[in-house]
């Protein structure tokens, strides 16, 4: 029988050699696929790539598509945050007491002198790119698989570890305060983290750990310093003098803002402040040249600030971690603070709100 397969093979006229010597083995290579997929089951590399498939689908969605969504929300809520901030606007929030303002305004919105909301955004910004990199988007020239991924987790590492500490420092040195954004973004942090690590075995996580214990002492040092650094000149330890000096206070008081200030006189609320502080400035003129005179201003630097000039014992026993500081009601209140947030804490609002009404018709 195959003797003559053969040779009815071979005598063929229309299947030229060439053509056939190339055809034969394009047949066997096929079916000797074939017969693998059937027999013997999925390749080995099949069982990677999917494992893999597994690995990278999270309740329904990739991976890298929560974290682009996640990235892009919080892209937006920052992104927001730096307009109100570098615009000085007043933020939403849906906190009543206005603390997300407040938080906002304090010492510790800035690192280094940049905002806050800023790197935010840059960092949320960076997590959305990677993440469609990541999905084949091909949006980043010259970034492989691993890359991607790397970058990744070292910069939802370094956002889960800055809000950890800014979540400590919304509790111990802003205690009272209530940030709704504060607390979106640190959810937004750890669901990046938790995500990103989702992509990793545990034996990856082994070889990276390092890494991660590495960049959570970076953070850390970075913003414990930016903030450190702000405190010689608080306390006067620089070599330079500088002698007092005061600012005009050129804005007019309303009838609204005068009584404001003799509510929080009278129930013995006091403003810390220093004379260089831009802050304090401002906060004065909210008040106006009339109701300023009438606060119980306390000014922590009277002689002058630098080497061998101290700041006030009253001061320095009040714990003050920045400028302006209000206690009112045995409750601190840090940073610059609009008038009605100053109204509400020490419960003027809903005692004199005639004045309120007098003060919108003054101003139009």
């Amino acid at each position: 029988m195959s003797i003559s397969s053969a040779l009815a093979i071979s005598r063929l006229p229309s299947l030229p050699p060439i053509r056939c010597s190339l055809a034969v083995p394009l047949r066997f290579k096929r079916s000797s696929v074939v017969s693998l997929r059937c027999w013997c089951g999925p390749s080995p590399k099949m069982d990677s790539d999917s494992g893999a498939s597994d690995k990278a689908f999270f309740l329904g969605l990739s991976t890298s598509s929560w974290c682009t969504g996640l990235g892009a929300v919080g892209f937006m809520e920052t992104a927001y945050l730096t307009y109100i901030k570098l615009f000085n606007s007043d933020a939403f929030c849906a906190v009543a007491g206005g603390g997300c303002n407040d938080v906002l305004n304090s010492d510790y919105s800035n690192v280094f002198g940049v905002p806050l909301p800023l790197i935010g955004m840059v960092s949320y910004g960076l997590v959305t790119l990677l993440s469609l990199q990541q999905s084949r988007s091909n949006l980043l020239y010259g970034f492989g698989e691993i890359d991607v991924r790397f970058l990744l987790l070292a910069i939802t590492t370094s956002m889960a570890t800055a809000s950890t500490y800014f979540l400590y420092l919304l509790g111990t040195k802003l205690s009272g305060t209530v940030c709704s954004y504060c607390l979106i973004s640190v959810f937004l942090s750890f669901s990046l983290l938790f995500i990103t690590l989702k992509d990793y075995a545990f034996e990856e996580i082994q070889k990276v750990v390092g890494v991660q214990f590495a960049i959570v002492a970076i953070i850390l040092a970075t913003l414990s310093n930016s903030y450190t650094m702000t405190m010689p000149k608080y306390f006067g330890s620089s070599d330079i003098i500088l002698e007092p000096y005061e600012t005009e206070i050129i804005e007019q008081s309303t009838p609204w803002t005068i009584a404001l200030a003799k509510h929080l006189h009278s129930i013995g609320a006091k403003m810390y402040g220093a004379f260089w502080c831009s802050h304090c400035q401002e906060q004065k003129q909210m008040f106006g040249r009339e109701a300023a005179k009438i606060l119980d201003y306390v000014e922590c630097f009277p002689d002058g600030v630098g080497k061998g000039r101290k700041m006030t014992t009253e001061c320095t026993l009040a714990g003050l971690e920045g400028f302006p500081t209000w206690i009112i009601k045995g409750k601190v209140l840090s940073g610059e603070q609009n008038l009605q947030a100053l109204a509400d804490a020490s419960g003027f609002a809903s005692q004199d709100s005639s004045y309120a009404l007098a003060s919108k018709q003054d101003q139009s």
